[in-house]
């Protein structure tokens, strides 16, 4: 029977080679994770403001930063922890990560018939303005959550013009980020672009008329056992009205700061779900059909899905499986999830450029 950890804190423990790992490799690799910081400062407020390349006052951060922890992370295999690192019970941003957070929110509304259909224009269901023609009418949630939107406007006093151009994942950009690039027909094209993230993160509040983190707490933190310490945050300006109560719009990573604090058992529970299945305890929380399509790769960018990284063609990470798939963050946050080899880890503040690195030492300790 697959392994589930009881609620948190426990987790049960696994010698390596009792897991079909070679001890001396594992402990390499956590050696490895531990010693390969990120280059970057440890001052997050400080990050935020140069790191993505804005000029004032773009960069200004609009919601909560807080200064981050050390290297840290853990290793699970068959569900059970058989390597750990740091402290993997500090609470940071995670960027980025946020995003697939928001695509699990996505597909438990698709799961509950709250979005009928993916290709459906999003102004169909929400009407706020945000879809207006003559280009936003055409948007569709699919293309919302492959980042092919091409969505135009300002929201939260940030215009998506700031992420216009951007480079993410190796792809060059057209020109220098936050310039002037004509928009392409939605579906059409694919741009790395936050402002259009914290848009979608809007339209699911506005799908499920209730806060986003108290729908990810009751129907996916809760169930798997999660730690009550992490948090969601949107920005000081990101406030709406629904149904007559104010509600806060989470932002889908920290450029601006908000996002999501949470620490690694906690990342490392949602990764464990999604590599059962979305199935936790013999409960269905996310269904396989929603995470089979989440993870089929965009034809505009195959190492992309929804929200989530792919390993497509081992582009990514050349020495993971191609069945691997990653939530991702800046500064070296990651979730590496491989449903071919059972394998889950989470990666706090690795230096990016050794990310590949730990995964290689990771598929060598593995005995055949």
């Amino acid at each position: 029977m697959p392994y589930f950890p009881p609620p948190h804190p426990a987790w049960e423990r696994c010698e390596p080679r009792a897991a079909g790992l070679d001890p001396a490799a594992i402990a390499a690799a956590a050696r490895y994770a531990a010693e390969h910081e990120t280059p970057w400062s440890r001052d997050l407020a400080r990050m935020v403001r140069s790191d993505f390349g804005e000029a004032p006052p773009w960069n200004e951060p609009l919601g909560p930063v807080r200064p981050r922890g050390g290297p840290n992370g853990l290793l699970l295999r068959e569900g059970k922890i058989v390597a750990e690192w740091g402290d993997t019970a500090q609470v940071d941003l995670t960027f980025s990560v946020a995003k697939s957070y928001l695509s699990i929110l996505a597909g438990l509304a698709w799961d509950r018939g709250l979005i009928r259909d993916l290709n459906e224009p999003v102004c169909r269901l929400v009407d706020d303005g945000g879809f207006d023609p003559p280009h936003n009418h055409k948007i569709t949630w699919h293309h919302l959550l492959q980042q092919t939107s091409d969505w135009e406007g300002e929201l939260w006093g940030k215009p998506d013009l700031i992420d216009r151009n951007r480079s993410v994942g190796g792809r060059p950009a057209a020109g220098k980020k936050g310039t002037h690039r004509d928009l392409q027909e939605p579906g059409n094209f694919w741009e790395y672009n936050d402002v259009r993230v914290n848009r979608l993160s809007l339209a699911l509040l506005r799908l499920w008329r209730r806060p986003l983190p108290e729908v990810f707490r009751e129907l996916v933190m809760a169930p798997i056992g999660a730690s009550p310490d992490w948090e969601w945050h949107g920005y000081r300006n990101s406030y709406v009205e629904i149904d007559g109560k104010r509600m806060q719009s989470v932002s889908g990573g920290s450029h601006w700061g908000g996002g999501v604090f949470i620490h690694a058992k906690d990342q490392a529970r949602i990764g464990l779900l999604l590599l059962r299945g979305g199935v936790w305890e013999g409960s269905c929380i996310l269904s396989a059909e929603w995470i089979e399509r989440m993870r089929q790769p965009c034809p505009l960018y195959p190492q992309y899905g929804y929200l989530w990284w792919l390993n497509t063609g081992r582009q990514m990470y050349p020495s993971a499986s191609e069945a691997s798939y990653c939530a991702s963050g800046a500064g070296g946050n990651l979730t590496w999830i491989d449903p071919q080899n059972d394998i889950v880890a989470v990666l706090r503040w690795i230096d990016p450029a050794a990310r590949d690195g730990f995964m290689r030492q990771v598929m060598g300790a593995i005995r055949g």
